[in-house]
């Protein structure tokens, strides 16, 4: 099972970080945050700094290539405050799975925070708070809260400029973010139509016949929001989608794995999103696995060689002749000019 695979993945990372010299000044911090309501969260920083000590190598396995950070370093000191993004993992991720693209995020000069999604994380999976999944938008919520009382970031954040990037479950979760309203007896009759989407078969570990999913999970605080291939959409009503006003990058996989359908999820989103607040573009050789890390060399034949990951190294495919670090600057290009077009009226 792809989630088992992350969770032996995460805990390796997660022992074992790798020191070594950073070749670009980002910061790195942790931040543990509990308002003990039975979900504390950890939370992962990345940002610009002026430091080159403590080094060190993070989200680096036998599967995955990782990037280079300085642990705890002081923020860069800059005459504005810093536009915020929120990154939120797939179901059996965690904030690793993004990290690539957190920095190179920072590297243009936005703080990023992801945190570990408690239940649908790769180390971190049980049904009691997986079953919970209101609460996936609400962890985004209580990043933005961790980082405005952080004493490190509390003042460098522009909190006018907050924006939020999904992959996969991810992407549902800053779409309800955003404000889409779910409507579980509709998705229950979709399935019946489109039983074949991964989607429909996590009902029960997602506890997505729980009215509570129903309820409003849009935080105000969020000014545009980027979803990657996102999965489980066809559940958010028509009306809810169309009253979204902030802008909106929906990207799509143009290769089907099988059981994520761009057209179905992320083209149903883009359907009905406003016109003019949105956009939609599919990218003709990325897979669902395509906004991930990138993959190391044998990292095929070591996925495949697990007892229980026969096949699991589709994890590390891609759909054409690029390869994944090709796809990732285009992925990047196309944030980094959203969201630059998006805040260029806003003020600090």
């Amino acid at each position: 099972m792809i989630k088992l695979l992350f969770c032996f993945i995460n805990s390796f990372i997660l022992l074992f970080p790798l020191i070594s010299n950073a070749s670009e000044h980002i910061g790195f911090k942790r931040i543990h945050y509990d308002i003990h309501d039975g979900r504390p969260l950890d939370i992962a920083v990345w940002y610009a700094t002026n430091n080159k000590q403590n080094s060190i190598t993070i989200a680096d396995n036998a599967i995955f290539d990782g990037s280079e950070v300085i642990a705890d370093a002081v923020p860069k000191v800059k005459n504005t405050k810093s536009p915020l993004i929120l990154l939120s993992h797939g179901y059996g991720g965690s904030w690793r799975s993004l990290s690539w693209l957190a920095h190179a995020l920072a590297a243009k000069g936005y703080i990023v925070a992801a945190p570990n999604h408690p239940g649908t994380t790769g180390f971190d999976q049980n049904t009691e708070q997986s079953a919970k999944l209101w609460l996936r938008p609400q962890d985004l919520s209580k990043t933005i809260d961790a980082l405005a009382e952080n004493q490190t970031f509390s003042n460098i954040i522009n909190l006018n400029q907050i924006s939020a990037i999904g992959h996969s479950l991810g992407g549902w979760s800053v779409i309800a973010l955003s404000g889409a309203r779910f409507d579980t007896e509709s998705f229950k009759k979709d399935c019946n139509k489109y039983s074949y989407l991964k989607a429909c078969h996590l009902i029960s570990e997602l506890g997505l016949a729980n009215s509570e999913l129903n309820r409003n999970m849009s935080d105000p605080r969020i000014k545009a929001f980027v979803s990657l291939d996102a999965g489980l959409t066809r559940g958010f009503t028509i009306e809810s989608l169309q009253k979204i006003k902030i802008p909106s990058l929906i990207i799509g996989a143009g290769v089907d794995i099988g059981d994520t359908n761009t057209q179905l999820e992320s083209g149903y989103v883009q359907e009905f999103l406003p016109k003019s607040s949105s956009t939609y573009i599919i990218i003709p050789d990325a897979m669902h696995f395509s906004f991930i890390q990138i993959c190391k060399s044998d990292a095929i034949d070591i996925l495949n060689q697990e007892k229980e990951g026969e096949g699991e190294g589709i994890i590390c495919k891609d759909g054409g002749s690029r390869n994944r670090s090709e796809i990732h600057r285009e992925i990047t290009h196309l944030i980094v000019d959203f969201l630059s077009k998006t805040f260029s009226n806003y003020k600090n």
